[in-house]
């Protein structure tokens, strides 16, 4: 039922929720005559209050996330942005409503979109918004590069809003696997007081930069999860379709 979700409280909808006494001020034609029948009491039938679903998109930005290691490859940034697009189309015409971080009101329809892919340079630096609804659902693209104590803390700050999402970590393949080989001087992008680090042979940490990716996409993982929410990994050179299936899919009703 795209569109429509349980509230796990009484309101309008179809799907049955509970039966409760009859009480002074409920309309007669509320009660269920064939409940009612087996007792000696009157009973209302209850349905389940259904109501459209808020999915809060963001993007992380910034020189990090143009970079890309070929020319066969999109920049990050290109990949996450097309990913919360079709995202969002999809979405819209199951007939819910989308939000980006920062902007003060969901979009909602499928004329929205042209409106959500110009509003893009408006979102927020940081997946952070406290206007967000509670039930809400948030879906978060970036690279997670930065230190877990700074994700962890938007995650957390969003779980207390009583926000469920998914992570999605974006990757360039290079940054996965490091094919580079003997002497390379490695600078970070965009500004930095990071001194350039210069390796003598590349193929010699291989094993040791592997070891320290795997431990933070672990950490990663690990704080998805203590919030309730999920994690997943998407690199530049893999269709997009697969991750946009999957993330489609975690979202749906249960």
């Amino acid at each position: 039922m795209p569109g429509l979700h349980g509230r796990r409280r009484a309101g309008p909808g179809e799907s049955f929720w509970q039966f409760r006494p009859f009480v002074a001020g409920d309309p007669a034609n509320r009660i269920d005559w064939r409940q009612s029948g087996k007792s000696d009491r009157l009973f209302i039938r209850e349905t389940e209050w259904e109501a459209a679903q808020t999915v809060a998109l963001w993007v992380a930005s910034g020189p990090g996330m143009e970079w890309r290691s070929s020319k066969e490859v999109p920049a990050k940034a290109f990949r996450a942005q097309l990913l919360l697009l079709a995202l969002a189309s999809l979405l819209l015409r199951g007939g819910e409503r989308v939000r980006l971080f920062g902007l003060p009101r969901p979009f909602a329809g499928r004329h929205a979109m042209p409106s959500i892919a110009g509003s893009l340079p408006q979102m927020a630096a940081r997946p952070e918004d406290p206007r967000i609804a509670r039930h809400a659902r948030a879906v978060l693209f970036g690279d997670f590069w930065e230190p877990l104590e700074a994700t962890g803390k938007a995650v957390g700050a969003l779980a207390t809003q009583g926000v469920r999402g998914h992570l999605v970590q974006v990757i360039d393949p290079a940054e996965e696997t490091l094919p580079y080989a003997g002497r390379v001087r490695f600078e970070e992008v965009g500004e930095s007081t990071m001194p350039p680090a210069l390796v003598p042979r590349v193929e010699a940490v291989r094993e040791l930069y592997a070891e320290r990716l795997a431990r933070h996409r672990a950490g990663l993982a690990a704080l998805a999860q203590s919030a309730g929410w999920t994690f997943a990994t998407h690199r530049t050179d893999q269709p997009p379709e697969m991750a946009l299936l999957s993330l489609h899919q975690m979202l749906a009703p249960a």
